[in-house]
Formats: C-alpha cells, sequence, structure tokens
C-alpha cells in the first residue's frame, strides 16, 4: 500500500519495492498542493481508470499500476483490488492529470490538505492525529454524612 507524506508545499506518494516494479517507475511521485484542484474518496477505484497502461501493470479486479494514458492525459494508478482508494485532480502538473491510489488513509488525506501541514515531511495519519485522551478511571466516592 502506498504511503502518502505531506508537508506545506508538496504530497509525496511513497511507493513500496513492488509498486515501483510494477508501475514501471523508478521515483516516487511527488506533487506540489497548489497543484491539487480536487481530492475525492470513492469504494471502487476501477470506475475511475481511463485509458491503457502506458507502461503499467494491468490484471483485471486485481491490480492496476502504472501510468494510464487516455484521451484526457495521463492518470497515475496504484490500484488493488476492491478496497477504499482516493482520486486526487490535477492541474498544471507537468506528467499527470488525475492520480487513482488504494489507501485507507484516504480521508486523513482530505483531512491533512485542509490543514496547514509544518515544513517536515509527515504521514497524514500523524497529521490528522489527534492525541489519545486516557480514560478516568472511578475511584471510590467519598462518604456523605
Amino acid at each position: 500500500m502506498v504511503t502518502l507524506l505531506l508537508d506545506s508545499t508538496q504530497l509525496e506518494i511513497v511507493l513500496s519495492v513492488t509498486e515501483h516494479a510494477l508501475a514501471f517507475r523508478k521515483r516516487n511521485v511527488i506533487i506540489e498542493r497548489s497543484q491539487i484542484t480536487k481530492v475525492q474518496l470513492t469504494a471502487d477505484a476501477w470506475t475511475w481508470l481511463r485509458g491503457v497502461a502506458d507502461p503499467g501493470t494491468y490484471i483485471p479486479s486485481a491490480v492496476a499500476m502504472g501510468s494510464w494514458k487516455s484521451a484526457s492525459g495521463r492518470d497515475f494508478a496504484i490500484i488493488r483490488r476492491r478496497r477504499p482508494s482516493v482520486v486526487i485532480d490535477l492541474e498544471g502538473h507537468d506528467e499527470f492529470q488525475r492520480l487513482v491510489l488504494t489507501t485507507r488513509h484516504g480521508l486523513a488525506l482530505v483531512k491533512a490538505l485542509r490543514l496547514d501541514a509544518g515544513a517536515q515531511f509527515a504521514d497524514v495519519v500523524d497529521i490528522v492525529a489527534a492525541p489519545v485522551r486516557k480514560p478516568r478511571t472511578a475511584g471510590p466516592r467519598p462518604a456523605t454524612a
């Protein structure tokens, strides 16, 4: 599963070794925050896949990884089975018009993009994670006279 790192200026999609190989990509995908125009959550990423793999790996209903070429331009996809996903529309990026990523952290990404991230890269889950409060333990009540 991809790791999403975010700072105040850019979003980095960090790929695993397997994802690099199946996507035929040597580097991670880096997007400037100003290029992100829309972020949508979806339960079925396959409906957002458009065009043909160029280069990429496609096994129907199992895996779609890599660049996808269509009449609308190029997209980048990391899709695994039927899992929750996020669709990120871009404007002004020199390589891609859309990202379609299977991740269980899509809601955290949406929330993190609304927040002002710091200058250091951090995982989107860590940015939106609120400190956990320790539950109060009920002790013995004082006796009343």
